[in-house]
């Protein structure tokens, strides 16, 4: 070669030039939209922090929605008339159980007992796999003074004595409510559940002592849950407690 450069060469320069600054230019620098996306990924990981197992878990027993303000309408009569009859399908034929339901709509105009089965439901799944696991911290928020002391002292000598429950939990096959009252504005309810559970103890040497790690068994108890509804102030607190425990053989 003569040392010049010909003009398809100058010419392969130039975009050669042209692409590599665009390139830079796109993959080497944030647009707004990808500084946009960035800060909501952030926002979701702090929002999924805040919900984390740092927590308090606390079981909401839910409510039909928010009381409403003033007068109650039309469509809220409707509502507590489909309320009432809900009622009557819960407590079947046992006359005090619908008495003592109506007497809770009464004080609380939220109450629904279906939305109340299920977060009992949900309350017994909780708290039978928590007292297996020894989560004392879970049942705390769970449990009324009393029954946590009673808990807590079963898996305090089940530690002492180093064994260990390992248990699944299937799942519910029945819960009915079978006592319902308001005593001084306090709510009370029990419910009969029928439980699926596979659960077998195990001493230090991780030998069964008790239970069979493959065979399921059913298990029924009574259970009744307690919560203050005697005023609008106390209502504003809608969760309930596990008061009093009987297991039926």
């Amino acid at each position: 070669m003569d040392g010049r450069i010909d003009l398809i060469t100058l010419i392969s320069l130039i975009v050669a030039l042209v692409v590599i600054f665009k390139l830079r230019s796109v993959l080497g620098r944030r647009n707004e939209e990808d500084d946009a996306r960035m800060e909501r990924y952030r926002a979701e990981q702090r929002r999924a922090a805040a919900n984390g197992s740092g927590q308090d878990k606390v079981v909401t027993l839910p409510q039909r929605g928010e009381p409403a303000a003033g007068q109650p309408s039309p469509e809220a009569g409707l509502a507590l008339a489909e309320v009432e009859e809900r009622i009557r399908t819960v407590a079947g034929s046992n006359r005090e159980v619908e008495r003592g339901l109506l007497d809770m709509l009464k004080l609380d105009t939220q109450f629904d007992p279906e939305h109340f089965l299920r977060g009992a439901s949900q309350a017994y799944e909780l708290i039978v796999t928590a007292f297996a696991e020894g989560n004392r911290k879970l049942l705390r928020d769970l449990l009324s003074r009393e029954v946590f002391e009673r808990f807590q002292n079963v898996m305090d000598e089940r530690d002492k004595r180093g064994e260990q429950v390992d248990q699944s939990f299937v799942g519910i096959s029945k819960a009915d409510v079978i006592d319902a009252e308001v005593n001084d504005g306090i709510a009370s309810v029990t419910v009969r559940f029928v439980s699926q559970l596979i659960s077998a103890t195990r001493d230090r040497a991780g030998a069964v002592i008790a239970g069979d790690p493959q065979a399921v068994r059913e298990v029924t108890d009574r259970w009744t849950f307690s919560r203050d509804i005697s005023s609008a102030r106390a209502r504003l607190n809608p969760n309930w407690k596990l008061v009093a425990t009987q297991h039926a053989a």
